[in-house]
């Protein structure tokens, strides 16, 4: 009795083994590029990333680590993830530039371990070009043969002009370029990436890869911004919503489920990638976790705040479809 249940254990520890484990989105996908309007995978075939993005390092660093992202990948089923490396507010990246990259590598490396794409975000409101430059050819270096690597090169515009903002990207890109040649690169939109369509009047020429940045929250922005969005992509825009969430822009007050519901159709009729704001744990709607969530995952549900539950349970269904 005792040989023939260790016959048996052997037996299905050995058909275990050659069990076929699920691809991850990198190996299922491999190497993005862009085609018209559309991202799409190594062969062509149009992808949408939809993910979330870890709150600002400087403000959040204790979500920066290689759990967490194993736990989004895993259990949230994100298979983009959105390190926001803070250019402003203190003890950012031109204050303590070593703290900055001891946060954001290891999500990086993490990212890269996991399977999923992982955005590098140079979160800023202003234009920063030389120190831009400077960190963007030094990421590309490190870790441009990675095909899980996508480069945001300024998270959200403000008073820049468009004019302003296209030599900027076009610094950054080159710098980019000169090491990695082929990953997507993320480009930002004049006014809180919302004036998609001055961006479609003179877009950038002569690069590949390259996308346009749009943010919503869904409590303020509605119809008008998905109009722009729709026009822009029928003048031949790509465009990737690196940031969003379902209450207002501050980030706070009452969660519209409706409106949100509304982007998530139009998104996935347009198969524009998508990513969410943000996992942190402040005192605000936008924040997905609780103060006592522990750092490294295993979220539970009365861990979870009710905009981060939509977000699980959305990344969880549209990811399996």
């Amino acid at each position: 009795m005792k040989r023939t249940i260790i016959a048996i254990v052997m037996a299905m520890m050995t058909i275990a083994s050659f069990a076929k484990k699920e691809p991850t989105p990198v190996q299922q996908w491999g190497q993005l590029k862009v085609v018209g309007t559309q991202l799409c995978d190594q062969n062509g075939n149009a992808v949408t990333l939809r993910g979330a993005s870890l709150g600002w390092h400087n403000l959040w660093p204790r979500f920066y680590n290689a759990k967490a992202v194993k736990w989004l990948a895993k259990d949230w089923n994100a298979k983009v993830i959105r390190a926001a490396m803070g250019i402003m507010i203190e003890d950012n990246y031109l204050e303590n530039p070593s703290f900055a990259l001891d946060c954001i590598e290891p999500v990086v490396k993490a990212a890269i371990k996991e399977g999923v794409y992982v955005i590098i975000d140079w979160h800023s409101h202003e234009l920063k070009t030389k120190e831009a430059v400077k960190f963007f050819g030094k990421m590309a270096k490190k870790y441009g043969a990675n095909a899980n690597v996508i480069y945001e090169i300024y998270n959200e515009p403000v008073e820049d002009s468009w004019e302003s903002l296209k030599e900027y990207s076009k610094a950054v890109i080159d710098e980019i370029r000169k090491y990695d040649p082929d990953n997507i690169i993320l480009v930002g939109c004049p006014h809180w990436d919302q004036d998609i369509h001055i961006v479609a009047e003179s877009p950038l020429e002569g690069y590949n890869n390259i996308m346009y940045t749009v943010h919503f929250y869904a409590g303020t922005h509605k119809q008008y911004l998905r109009d722009r969005v729709d026009a822009a992509m029928q003048k031949g825009i790509p465009v990737f919503i690196s940031e969003c969430a379902s209450m207002d822009a501050s980030g706070d007050g009452k969660l519209d489920k409706s409106s949100w519901n509304e982007w998530v159709e139009f998104m996935e009729a347009k198969k524009i990638s998508w990513v969410c704001w943000s996992v942190s744990d402040k005192n605000e709607t936008c924040s997905m976790l609780l103060p006592r969530a522990k750092a490294t995952g295993n979220w539970t549900k009365d861990l979870i705040k009710p905009w981060g539950k939509i977000v699980r349970e959305t990344l969880r269904e549209k990811n399996e479809e």
